[in-house]
């Protein structure tokens, strides 16, 4: 049976660091400041908000949401993030995604000021991570590397397959596990019998949006299992992307879900942000 990987516990121990060094900030006249921006009505975009509110409460951070209705405007939403470039107090801006399907999400993160790029969406931050001078990493595949860290696990001269070719998570999850010199296979919807690189891995993350996709006979014995991905069963449940049931019995760690992944995004979403303050 596999060690679980408690991201609570792991986020609560990083988030009590990121309090003490907001403290310390403060003591300087500087406040971390995050801005979120909601538009629409998406229930899991407004709980992810509330969440990201009750984070920077917890660390003591300055935080403003601003929720704008379904029919905004692109200008609209442009004026506010402009208005938000300028202002000393902000030092993160997070525009909730996904958006409307009128407005544009890579005009509106386009945008945002890089430095206050906290979901290093702008493709500076995306070039910057791809050579390794960055200064802010997407929130979920750093939280995956510190969960690495934190467990103690090496990733140098591992063999680490990402399942998973997203923006957001699989591409700079590939590049991070590359900087921490593992060696890294993609793989995607059109990989060719995909069980056979996946047991190939000794850490797997999985990020496909397919609930327990992955079973117990598509992973090595010994794996460390990585799953990003968030699905709701027809019984309302929350599962990942990996059959938990099966693929613990073969890998060596693995993270649960929920309670794995998910509690350091945001984790590191302050992170990024306490990141931004120290720079302004």
């Amino acid at each position: 049976m596999a060690n679980i990987i408690d991201g609570k516990k792991i986020a609560a121990e990083v988030r009590s660091e990121i309090a003490a060094e907001c403290e310390a900030l403060k003591a300087k006249g500087v406040t971390p400041g995050l801005a979120v921006i909601i538009v629409g009505e998406d229930p899991a975009s407004k709980v992810y908000v509330k969440n990201k509110k009750k984070g920077c409460e917890e660390v003591g951070f300055h935080s403003e949401v601003y929720e704008l209705p379904e029919n905004t405007s692109e200008k609209e939403l442009l004026e506010l993030v402009h208005k938000l470039n300028g202002d000393d107090s902000i030092h993160g801006i997070l525009v909730q995604l996904p958006l409307p399907k009128h407005l544009n999400d890579e005009i509106i993160i386009a945008n945002i000021d890089p430095k206050k790029d906290v979901d290093a969406f702008h493709e500076l931050n995306v070039g910057k991570i791809m050579i390794g001078n960055y200064d802010f990493l997407p929130c979920t595949p750093a939280g995956v590397m510190v969960l690495l860290e934190k467990s103690g696990i090496d990733v140098s001269g591992k063999e680490c397959v990402v399942v998973g070719r997203s923006n957001i998570v699989g591409k700079p999850q590939a590049m991070l596990l590359l900087h921490a010199n593992g060696t890294v296979t993609v793989c995607h919807s059109r990989t060719k019998d995909l069980a056979e690189v996946t047991r190939r891995a000794d850490i797997l993350v999985v990020a496909i949006g397919k609930a327990d996709f992955i079973t117990g006979d598509m992973v090595k014995e010994g794996a460390v299992v990585i799953d990003v991905g968030m699905n709701r069963k027809a019984d309302g449940k929350l599962t990942g992307d990996v059959d938990f049931a099966t693929v613990s019995q073969k890998a060596s760690y693995i993270t649960p879900v929920p309670g794995g992944v998910g509690p350091m995004t945001i984790t590191m979403l302050l992170k990024n942000t306490l990141t931004a303050a120290k720079k302004c």
